[in-house]
């Protein structure tokens, strides 16, 4: 069911610094990227989610969640300053397909992240596994101050 992995290069400069960031995974790249303002919609949580420090956790969450070996982008609807990159992967032998609705400003910085998730139970297992992962990194984040 997963569709073969996109070409990662050939972007406008916004979608590229996303692409790039993706296959480094390197958290500095990430704190560059965010805008302090931006605004977080999780498939998961009803209120956005707003700022700069809770939008890399959340990311950090998926990143560590998600991007298994298995995740990979299908498809990209590259408009400049706003994208929507689909995604595929399997989580606990779930199928889950889901889109990352991407808006930076003129200076590159993302200022709004969405991300919707389907089927119904790919949505649950993602909201199982994020909760999991915030409140392990919480807890990790509390024994070290």
């Amino acid at each position: 069911m997963l569709k073969t992995t996109i070409e990662m290069t050939g972007y406008s400069p916004w979608v590229q610094a996303w692409m790039d960031y993706f296959q480094s995974h390197d958290i500095s790249q990430l704190d560059a990227l965010l805008h302090e303002d931006v605004v977080f919609y999780s498939p998961v949580v009803f209120t956005p989610q707003r700022g700069k420090a809770i939008t890399m956790a959340y990311l950090g969450a998926a990143g560590k969640t998600l991007s298994n070996d298995q995740f990979r982008y299908v498809r990209v609807f590259d408009c400049g300053q706003r994208a929507v990159l689909e995604f595929e992967t399997e989580m606990d032998g779930k199928y889950v397909n889901g889109l990352d609705m991407i808006e930076w400003d003129a200076d590159g910085k993302i200022t709004e992240f969405k991300v919707m998730v389907r089927p119904l139970q790919a949505v649950q297992t993602v909201h199982a596994a994020m909760g999991a992962m915030l409140a392990s990194m919480k807890n990790a984040h509390h024994s070290d101050v």
